[in-house]
């Protein structure tokens, strides 16, 4: 089972009291771009095993979104953070590569 630990309330919770929320950190597309920018955003991610970082919300709890590093093969949780953060911390991303030497976060 997938526990994420809140970082807002602190509160470790199981994911059947999490809401997810999709992929983090994208560059989203709305008016104004181009059909193929929409498109690449929409449909041309990709979709690889291993370290992903996540949106989630604690729908059973406080309400508030964070976001969190985990291995989709694994299950492994590397961490929670703000939703306001634009860029997974520095330690973070640390942790993850003393784990999974020559990984790096996609820019």
């Amino acid at each position: 089972m997938l526990t994420l630990t809140c970082p807002v309330c602190g509160v470790a919770a199981c994911e059947t009291e999490l809401a997810p929320g999709g992929e983090a950190h994208l560059k989203r597309f709305g008016p104004g771009s181009t059909d193929d920018q929409f498109e690449e955003y929409m449909f041309m991610r990709p979709n690889t095993k291993g370290v992903h970082f996540e949106r989630w919300r604690h729908a059973a709890g406080c309400g508030k979104w964070f976001l969190a590093a985990r291995d989709t093969a694994t299950l492994e949780v590397f961490g929670t953070y703000s939703a306001q953060t634009l860029a997974p911390p520095a330690d973070l991303i640390a942790k993850i590569q003393s784990k999974r030497p020559g990984w790096s976060f996609p820019q």
